[in-house]
């Protein structure tokens, strides 16, 4: 059977890395002064940056029920099923739509709702891929997802409160008291939603938190003080240079593991602007 394994750029997977892994990724808009744009399609990092540092209007979308439909038809011209991995139904409703329109086709479209997005939703894909290749179904790599979906953490630190205000994610007056005291807050995401972590003074203090969060994950939750059957990831917006920083600094601590580095996608970039950082782990399931 052949199973095409599709997820959302929420990923982090670029158009160029989809087809370099096997896999395929629709796009998720966003507005820009009212316009229309699909990162790495017709908008740059680079140039998102610029925009969101000039003060633009931006906000986030969604694929049109349309748009969904038309990528898994043009998928099922070559292939049998689809799995299709959106990002976490906790933090937008896209899951819930690509549920829904699953059940048109006859069990030959599967929706996993594992509650991933970034790299550990990027993760889940390569994940799916493997299982896929080793001859499960979609049905059945679809269970092992979803039986194994709280078993991934994800700690994010944001270098401004301003885009987390905008967004209405944080109160005006929460907004101002942090910058006021220069809080970096830490955030998590265990499973479905974005959560407060913790509060920091620095960002050097906010790693710290970060990496101790992880360790104590990494011992009691995955039982994998070494960090060798866990997949550990690093992601930033816009903050390469911190972002190799710190995957130097987990590597000592964790020598034995294999780090990916990336960047988080536009669409998570414009609830929480430039400066951020994020350590993630996902225990191996393939």
């Amino acid at each position: 059977m052949k199973i095409a394994i599709a997820t959302d750029s929420n990923s982090g997977i670029t158009q160029a890395q989809a087809k370099e892994e096997g896999v395929f990724v629709i796009p998720m808009p966003f507005m820009i002064d009212g316009v229309t744009y699909l990162e790495g399609i017709n908008l740059s990092q680079r140039e998102f940056y610029d925009r969101q540092a000039a003060d633009a209007d931006i906000s986030t979308s969604q694929p049109s029920p349309e748009e969904v439909m038309s990528f898994w038809e043009e998928l099922l011209k070559d292939h049998d099923q689809v799995l299709y991995i959106p990002m976490s139904s906790g933090l937008s409703g896209s899951c819930q739509t690509a549920l829904m329109l699953a059940q048109e086709y006859d069990g030959r479209v599967e929706v996993v709702n594992n509650q991933r997005i970034s790299v550990t939703q990027r993760q889940s894909a390569l994940d799916a891929l493997k299982m896929a290749e080793q001859g499960m179904d979609a049905a059945q790599i679809k269970k092992v997802l979803e039986d194994t979906k709280f078993e991934s953490s994800i700690y994010i630190t944001v270098d401004t409160l301003k885009y987390l205000k905008k967004g209405g994610r944080i109160t005006p007056a929460a907004a101002a008291l942090g910058t006021l005291l220069k809080l970096k807050p830490v955030l998590t995401i265990q499973g479905e939603k974005l959560d407060a972590f913790a509060k920091a003074r620095t960002m050097k203090q906010a790693k710290t938190m970060m990496t101790t969060a992880l360790a104590h994950d990494l011992e009691q939750r995955f039982n994998d003080k070494e960090c060798e059957r866990t997949w550990l990831q690093i992601a930033h917006t816009d903050s390469e240079e911190a972002a190799q920083e710190f995957k130097k600094e987990l590597q000592e601590l964790y020598p034995k593991a294999e780090i990916y580095m990336d960047c988080l996608s536009l669409s998570i970039s414009c609830h929480i602007g430039p400066g951020a950082l994020a350590v993630a782990c996902s225990k191996k399931i393939v």
